[in-house]
């Protein structure tokens, strides 16, 4: 197998193909679709994403502190794009594609997206000024979880909303378990 070498670039592929729900003090919210966003630490919960300062949810984020990642599903793909690709300057997203406005739970003025299974909560505590994004790296408040895909022990089957990814350009619905942690070392009964 033969390898080219190309310009550096981002490449790694696939990720989480999210929507961001933004609100200012003044009462504005708006969606943005991020695909580069990722956990950061465990204990404390924190997670990071990179928006570009031009996008017109910067400032509500920059403003506020506070924002929450939405995961999508194969059921939300078309609001995904469309979320992505058009700005809130110039429509209203929610309206345009029938999208609830949720409550958090901790004290955060931006709201969730009812539609989505999870709804992430954050307090940005750093901004880091990168280049063409600027990381917004966050402390994780609350999450919400939609309980219909809790099993009847109480475990939430999140690989059963649809998931879906981003990776080169397309969208991705997550497939077929291939395995779970720990079970290549796991011993054989």
């Amino acid at each position: 197998m033969a390898k080219q070498i190309w310009k550096p670039g981002n490449m790694v592929y696939p990720l989480p193909a999210a929507m961001v729900s933004v609100g200012d003090k003044a009462g504005n919210t708006n969606i943005l679709t991020i695909a580069w966003t990722g956990t950061l630490c465990t204990n404390p919960a924190m997670l990071y994403i990179s928006v570009r300062p031009e996008r017109y949810s910067y400032h509500m984020i920059q403003e506020s502190g506070e924002f929450v990642v939405n995961l999508t599903t194969k059921d939300l793909a078309k609001a995904t794009d469309f979320c992505g690709v058009r700005s809130g300057k110039d429509v209203d997203k929610w309206k345009e594609m029938h999208l609830t406005q949720g409550k958090a739970n901790a004290l955060i003025y931006a709201p969730t997206i009812e539609e989505c299974p999870v709804n992430i909560e954050c307090k940005v505590v750093e901004v880091k000024e990168l280049g063409s994004h600027h990381m917004f790296i966050a402390n994780v408040e609350a999450v919400q979880i939609d309980d219909t895909y809790l099993d009847e022990s109480g475990k939430f089957c999140l690989n059963r909303t649809g998931l879906m990814a981003y990776s080169h350009g397309e969208y991705l619905e997550l497939g077929e378990k291939i395995g779970t942690f720990g079970y290549s070392v796991k011993k054989q009964k």
